[in-house]
């Protein structure tokens, strides 16, 4: 019985550390990204372009080069990006919010992935962002059954609900949830028409 709480113990701890581990290098290395874009270290930035890609015609622009001075055009999104990196990796350092920082991270490491295979990255940046992305997964396969926990609430029917009370109830839900529906339908094609303009 001692040996087998033993190894229970020693299979926790192997457990608790992997986990760890995983999240202290996603943390880390998401971090120099993130910390990178926010300090202007990363994408060709207007006035800051290499003189021999800012004087090429767009259909002359390589992948890479055409994605950085994409992804650079715009100081707010490149400090989207680099806070959200930043905040999903400073989430995996606590318990309590590790899937939350995974749940931020996954969307952003897949996205990269992409566009690194899409656009002729080089390939020692795709590779580790698979892996940041695969050390994110196992510190979720780790945590499967809060994850499991989490995915129920999330995916949870209320249609206990909608189908209590009586058939006129029912139809006035419907009927008021149209209405809505028509409403928030001519309210963007109002914003649509205003910002067009």
């Amino acid at each position: 019985m001692r040996l087998k709480n033993n190894h229970m113990i020693q299979q926790s701890l192997f457990r608790r550390s992997v986990e760890l581990a995983c999240r202290v290098y996603v943390f880390v290395f998401i971090n120099i990204y993130g910390l990178g874009k926010i300090a202007g270290g990363q994408f060709h930035r207007q006035g800051y372009m290499r003189p021999e890609i800012s004087q090429k015609t767009l259909g002359d622009v390589g992948g890479f080069d055409l994605a950085w001075a994409f992804f650079g055009y715009s100081k707010t999104y490149v400090l989207f990006i680099g806070l959200s990196q930043v905040v999903g990796g400073f989430l995996l350092l606590w318990s309590r919010t590790k899937l939350l920082g995974a749940a931020i991270l996954i969307p952003i490491l897949l996205n990269i992935i992409f566009v690194d295979a899409c656009f002729g990255i080089p390939a020692g940046a795709m590779f580790s962002a698979i892996i940041y992305l695969v050390l994110t997964l196992v510190m979720l396969y780790l945590n499967k059954e809060r994850v499991a926990a989490a995915w129920v609430s999330l995916v949870r029917s209320d249609n206990a609900s909608y189908n209590e009370g009586s058939s006129s109830a029912r139809l006035k839900l419907i009927g008021l949830a149209l209405l809505l529906t028509a409403v928030f339908f001519f309210i963007e094609l109002f914003g649509i028409r205003r910002f067009a303009d």
